[in-house]
């Protein structure tokens, strides 16, 4: 593993157009997103091993209910899934402690978040300290595989579903804060959210991404959407790289 600084990654775009297939997975509950993200960049028989062992996996990797990034690297780690973890931040950002959507777990796992980036390079992964461009993320995309993103939810807004800023019946029902009535606006503060990018249009500047909050749809929102979203405060730009080529 390497845990390092240094500049972005940029390539040039090839691809017009990419779409990468994924068995899309619905999240059971309201925190289970990032473990859904998982699921659907795992092989069939390593998703198949998952679901079924999915309590006792959970146990064991230490952060059930509550995940966080590293923890779906470790995850990705137990499966032998090729990966690389992009962030701004190695460890828990100090000012979340300020943040209504850390503010009650950032006690409880902060310990266990730190302890795991110490323990990373010593386990094999591949941690880089980066912000990512949208050519870095296109070229991913058509290249090498998905990109499991920590998104802002209150800024996910899909243009197939014409969600626009507010949240659908169904989103709201998987998200673990109140929303509100749904004919209000709902305010821009953070809500983490993880998704999985699966391609883009360049035709029309868009991404193409899963949101395991919805049944089996992909979903589409412009670049300048998508890196509101994903640059939102609270994220750390997190994004993990998926070499899905390494193992077709």
């Amino acid at each position: 593993m390497s845990l390092v600084d240094g500049p972005r990654i940029t390539a040039d775009v090839s691809l017009p157009y990419v779409n990468i297939p994924l068995y899309h997975i619905q999240q059971k509950y309201n925190w289970d997103c990032g473990i859904s993200c998982v699921l659907m960049v795992l092989p069939e028989e390593k998703r198949k091993d998952l679901l079924k062992n999915f309590t006792d996996v959970c146990a064991d990797e230490g952060f059930f209910k509550s995940t966080w990034t590293i923890d779906l690297c470790y995850l990705l780690l137990r499966y032998n899934i090729p990966h690389k973890y992009c962030t701004i931040t190695l460890g828990v950002h100090p000012d979340y402690v300020n943040q209504n959507f850390y503010d009650k777990i950032l006690l409880k796992d902060e310990v266990r978040v730190n302890k795991k980036f110490e323990q990373a390079a010593n386990r094999g992964m591949s941690i880089r300290k980066a912000s990512l461009s949208d050519v870095d993320l296109q070229h991913h995309l058509s290249e090498c595989g998905p990109i499991i993103l920590l998104t802002n939810a209150n800024l996910l807004h899909c243009q197939v579903c014409n969600s626009s800023r507010s949240f659908s019946d169904e989103l709201k029902a998987c998200l673990p804060w109140r929303t509100g009535n749904s004919s209000v606006k709902v305010p821009v503060e953070y809500h983490g959210h993880y998704i999985v990018l699966c391609g883009y249009n360049m035709s029309e500047q868009s991404y193409l991404y899963r949101n395991p909050t919805y049944k089996d749809k992909i979903c589409s929102m412009t670049y300048d959407a998508m890196t509101e979203a994903r640059k939102s405060h609270g994220t750390d730009e997190d994004a993990v790289l998926i070499f899905q080529r390494k193992w077709i």
